[in-house]
């Protein structure tokens, strides 16, 4: 490789220090940044377009005759210039516009014009559009190649980016190909220097829109480095992990058989499965990692709980981390109850308690004397001190940075001795995606529901049939089954069209006055919403008006219908978790998603998903589809997974590929391994220093 394109960007001619910074904001601190500094977009100044071909939102190149120009006084100054090349006419609009701008309009006056074309009901128009007056004698520059636009940041300018990597580029014959070459006939790629070359100038003759649909073979064979670059670095903090000294749990199992052996119900074959995966890592010298996945019911809490209680009887403490304070509660009374019989300590840490009470919580965590602590990223503040961890449960994982969740297996280290983590997840993750997201963890899957489950119906309503539904509530019961009423806001909120959970509450108890209604919401103390949630389990409470605190960890078998108000506002997983609510018992149930119109596309979407199925993969499929996986990943907020190129949705097909290739390099080319994800992944050893 050439010894400039692994030098500071500092040695390229013009960048100071203010201009280093603002490259580094955007990933760029050596020359060969500049290189996998990939374009957003291309514009087409490689021709002149007829005005009458334009299309409506396209960026084009025309020229034309000034046929009328004017200053108008309409809400505010503008200039208005209308121009006409013989195929049709455009009108320019300025809103800032000097008087020497204005002159140069002058009718007969030839222009060329750069900007995007607006189509209205009548007339095509360019507002501020980059133009030059052409003189008589001088002929029209075109552009030899199409025009790269690069991600930017503030301060720093398109010309700029587009200077330095023309500098970059010069050394480009020098960069190294880092996939073997027997890699890239296998799978037919491209050669590095060409594919990078055709992305920063691509020819006239390339279609803009190709590039922009990422299916040029230039761009895949950069999807596929890049894939490749963060398996590899996955793979990697999974080795890393492995070589790192854990605690090897050895236990009878006694703790766990008595829990198994007092339940009313026989575990499924899927949750036996996963139990004893878990116990086979705990028993190893070096830490679990490992990914549990499971829909909604199919009963993850008892899997952790088997876990927990194998490191306690193996003499160590367990951590389990909730994302919400509601689902930290509800762990802490499932486990309490559990753990009782046993004579085993649980004690929760809220951000809600007071001082005094989180003092004793403290000092019962430091001293031992709690078997299991519950929390959420409260566990992990400075002032938390564990005895002996010997194992963290993660619910939800993918709501917790990846920081955070390091943050608690430092606080668990032991001299040179790392807890085991648990990590799960109600939202389902197709596999593929799941074997590249996670691929540093172990991966198990809760496929089976408990016998008697049966699927939820779910209908889709408009709020205009509100009376049908209120008339309905009450025939369920009086059949003495129970139902829940979703609101989305506690307060009312006339943007939003959202009715108040109180509001709506006084209204159902005006409308079924022979009902018995509770209401529970999360600025409730925690007492109260344990009473009410006690007296609608003992089926006191007939109708239950709540907000989405219901969402997780709530498990009422006798509730046989819920309504979602203004379940369009609400993301798929998070409707699929609040369904989950009923259906846990063998009535019948049903599910009444009621919207508040008009609808927009996603939110069809999303409502039609959840009416055509129960199956939480098939729902998580939808729900990338829709959001994207920064979002669904949580990936927005964590730094993880920020690609340059590659998109997990719609390169998922390469993924085998992917993995396959990668296992090639590990055995065949390790030497490439570091390079590569050096090349793609900035700062990756933030992720691998645990």
């Amino acid at each position: 490789m050439s010894e400039l394109l692994n030098q500071s960007v500092t040695e390229l001619k013009g960048v100071g220090i203010k201009m280093a910074e603002n490259l580094e904001k955007l990933g760029i601190e050596k020359v060969q940044d500049l290189l996998f500094h990939l374009p957003l977009r291309y514009q087409d100044r490689t021709r002149v377009y007829p005005i009458a071909s334009t299309q409506h939102a396209q960026e084009v190149l025309i020229v034309g005759k000034v046929e009328h120009s004017e200053i108008i006084f309409k809400h505010r100054r503008m200039m208005t210039v209308t121009l006409s090349d013989g195929s049709g006419y455009i009108t320019l609009r300025f809103f800032h516009f000097s008087n020497a701008q204005q002159k140069g309009f002058s009718r007969g006056a030839q222009i060329s014009c750069f900007g995007e074309v607006r189509i209205g009901t009548h007339s095509r128009e360019m507002v501020h559009p980059e133009y030059k007056i052409i003189k008589t004698d001088e002929p029209l520059q075109l552009s030899e190649k199409l025009t790269p636009i690069y991600p930017t940041t503030k301060g720093l300018q398109q010309r700029s980016l587009l200077r330095l990597v023309g500098e970059a580029l010069k050394q480009l014959a020098k960069l190294d190909d880092l996939i073997p070459s027997n890699i890239i006939q296998q799978y037919k790629l491209s050669e590095l220097t060409d594919a990078l070359l055709t992305l920063h100038q691509p020819s006239s003759e390339i279609s803009a829109n190709d590039l922009l649909e990422r299916s040029h073979p230039a761009q895949q064979r950069l999807v596929f480095e890049e894939l490749l670059a963060h398996h590899l670095s996955l793979r990697k903090l999974r080795e890393q992990q492995k070589q790192v000294a854990g605690i090897a749990l050895k236990t009878s199992g006694k703790y766990s058989a008595k829990l198994i052996k007092s339940l009313p119900f026989k575990l499924t074959n899927a949750q036996d499965r996963v139990i004893a995966e878990i116990n086979q890592d705990l028993q190893q010298a070096s830490p679990m990692n490992r990914l549990v996945q499971g829909d909604v019911g199919s009963g993850k809490t008892l899997v952790a709980a088997a876990a927990a209680l194998n490191a306690i009887e193996a003499g160590y403490q367990v951590a389990i981390m909730a994302p919400t304070e509601i689902l930290s509660e509800q762990h802490f009374k499932s486990f309490s109850e559990w753990l009782k019989p046993l004579k085993l300590k649980v004690t929760l840490l809220s951000g809600k308690q007071k001082a005094a009470e989180k003092r004793d919580a403290l000092e019962n965590i430091a001293l031992g004397l709690t078997q299991l602590a519950i929390g959420t990223h409260a566990l992990f503040q400075n002032d938390v001190h564990f005895k002996n961890l010997g194992l963290i449960i993660i619910d939800e994982q993918h709501r917790f940075g990846v920081h955070q969740r390091l943050a608690l297996r430092e606080k668990g280290k032991q001299a040179e001795f790392y807890p085991h983590q648990l990590i799960m997840t109600a939202t389902p993750i197709p596999r593929t995606l799941a074997m590249t997201t996670y691929a540093d963890m172990d991966y198990s899957v809760i496929d089976e529901l408990p016998p008697g489950r049966t699927p939820v119906k779910t209908v889709v309503i408009s709020n205009t049939r509100r009376a049908e539904i209120v008339e309905r509530i009450n025939h369920v019961c009086v059949d003495g089954a129970q139902v829940y009423w979703v609101c989305t806001l506690i307060e009312e909120s006339e943007a939003l069209q959202c009715q108040n959970a109180e509001e709506t509450w006084e209204l159902l108890k005006e409308a079924l006055p022979e009902l018995t209604i509770g209401l529970i919401h999360g600025r409730m103390k925690p007492d109260e919403k344990e009473a009410i949630m006690t007296d609608f389990k003992a089926s006191n409470i007939n109708l239950l008006v709540a907000t989405t605190v219901i969402e997780v960890g709530v498990d009422v078998p006798n509730a046989s219908l819920m309504i979602i108000e203004n379940a369009e506002r609400l993301g798929l997983a998070q409707l699929h978790q609040l369904r989950g609510r009923v259906g846990r018992g063998s009535k019948a149930s049903s599910c009444v998603l009621m919207y508040q119109n008009p609808l927009s596309q996603n939110a069809r979407k999303r409502l039609e998903a959840l009416r055509n199925s129960n199956d939480g993969f098939e729902i998580a499929q939808i729900d990338l589809e829709i959001r994207g996986p920064g979002e669904v990943f949580g990936t927005r907020q964590t730094g993880e997974l920020q690609f340059k190129i590659a998109n997990l949705l719609e390169d998922q097909e390469l993924l085998p590929q992917v993995q396959q290739a990668a296992q090639q390099i590990i055995t065949e080319s390790p030497n490439s391994i570091e390079p590569l994800i050096d090349r793609w992944i900035k700062h990756a050893e933030d992720y691998a220093a645990v």
